[in-house]
């Protein structure tokens, strides 16, 4: 099954040059493209999320913008529509899978609340991240979905999903997590192209009511190596596409120097 045609061209912003394997031979130094993208990527997140009651005005940057915590430590796979425009986008932070539970975004979760599913959720996360030592792969949290509204029921939703799990295959493989809402069907989505609940003690973890997000969430699994197999060969395809598909890095080799001055923020990240 070939990938369908569209319009839409799929860029990449890495986190730090350094981090950037040999496979992806487009890749550049560009930190005014990289800010510049990634903060129209969070200005559709902010618009989005807002107009859904998702967020509240006072989480959102003076400009606008969504800020997430790991924001700039991320890749972020972005799709653009015919003016150049970010119509869509997702977060990808890859971290080692020595990273312990405390150290991952999914700890900030309503789910990781001992009134939710606390110490079950823990369980969960940590047989996977056993599972990627095993394996040597890194262990990977995806989020920060958004889709403008003219896009949503066309082929660029497939695209983005199935680019985090190309993305993943470039990295070495990861087994990872992600958060999606029932809203718009999202979680439906992502689990038809490969996403699966956790489980712990034998027990399916379901949906939850996130009050900060005040909407109905799941948390799915994915492993890169592992989509439904009816997309694995689009899978293949867009991994063979991102070997010359413009990669923006923020800072080049030997200056990982975080930005933090620049981000102007009016509230607390967020991890939607």
């Amino acid at each position: 099954m070939k990938l369908v045609a569209d319009h839409h061209q799929v860029i990449v912003l890495a986190p730090h040059q350094e981090n950037v394997p040999g496979t992806l031979s487009n890749a550049r130094f560009n930190a005014d493209q990289h800010q510049s993208s990634l903060s129209e990527a969070q200005r559709l997140r902010g618009r989005i999320y807002l107009e859904e009651g998702a967020i509240d005005r006072q989480q959102l940057t003076y400009d606008g913008r969504h800020w997430a915590e790991g924001d700039e430590e991320s890749w972020h796979l972005l799709v653009l529509d015919d003016d150049g425009e970010v119509c869509g986008c997702a977060r990808f932070r890859s971290h080692d899978n020595i990273t312990p539970f405390s150290g991952l975004g999914v700890r900030h979760t309503a789910a990781a609340q001992p009134e939710i599913w606390g110490q079950k959720l823990r369980w969960a996360i940590e047989a996977d991240l056993q599972l990627a030592r095993k394996r040597n792969f890194a262990y990977a949290e995806v989020g920060g979905w958004a889709l403008r509204e003219d896009v949503r029921h066309s082929t660029a939703a497939i695209r983005i999903v199935l680019t985090a799990y190309a993305l993943a295959r470039h990295l070495g493989g990861c087994i990872g997590v992600t958060t999606a809402t029932v809203r718009h069907c999202s979680s439906n989505i992502l689990q038809r192209m490969g996403g699966q609940p956790l489980h712990a003690g034998g027990t399916e973890l379901p949906s939850y009511q996130d009050p900060r997000y005040k909407c109905e969430m799941t948390i799915l699994r994915f492993d890169s190596n592992l989509p439904n197999p009816r997309y694995e060969n689009w899978v293949e395809e867009i991994r063979e596409r991102l070997i010359d598909a413009p990669v923006i890095c923020r800072t080049g080799i030997g200056g990982a120097v975080r930005r933090q001055a620049a981000m102007g923020l009016a509230g607390p990240g967020h991890t939607l």
